[in-house]
């Protein structure tokens, strides 16, 4: 079962891992879109586009409709909950040790001793 989700993971990573492929997904979380359509704000041909519609669907997060001959991709958000959850553990860890050091440096300059102040406002330097 472990190894399964982190295989699932991997490849949903793989997925993120590339620009043009997170593009795909913002576009799909606005509309459903046409395979021309996500492959039309690149420099891409729709071969090239095929090809990363293909890892974004063997990693679950969308979904190929053919209608005719016109092929209708929709998001699946579904595996972007499993990467969330996964990152989620690391967001809580450097939250804990982002604090810890806020709480430290606090105290310390709590403990620092405090210049005297000048009551004339010019600088001994």
């Amino acid at each position: 079962m472990v190894e399964q989700h982190a295989s699932h993971l991997d490849t949903v990573f793989h997925a993120l891992g590339d620009a043009t492929r997170r593009q795909m997904l913002r576009d799909l979380a606005q509309s459903e879109r046409t395979v021309s359509q996500l492959a039309e704000p690149f420099a891409i041909s729709l071969a090239a586009a095929s090809k990363h519609i293909k890892v974004l669907e063997n990693a679950g997060m969308i979904r190929r409709e053919v209608r005719g001959r016109t092929h209708l991709c929709r998001l699946d958000p579904g595996p972007l909950a499993s990467a969330h959850e996964w990152l989620t553990t690391y967001e809580r860890f450097w939250t804990d040790r982002l604090d810890a050091l806020d709480r430290l440096l606090r105290e310390e300059d709590a403990r620092a001793p405090k210049p005297p102040i000048n009551p004339r406002g010019d600088s001994h330097e």
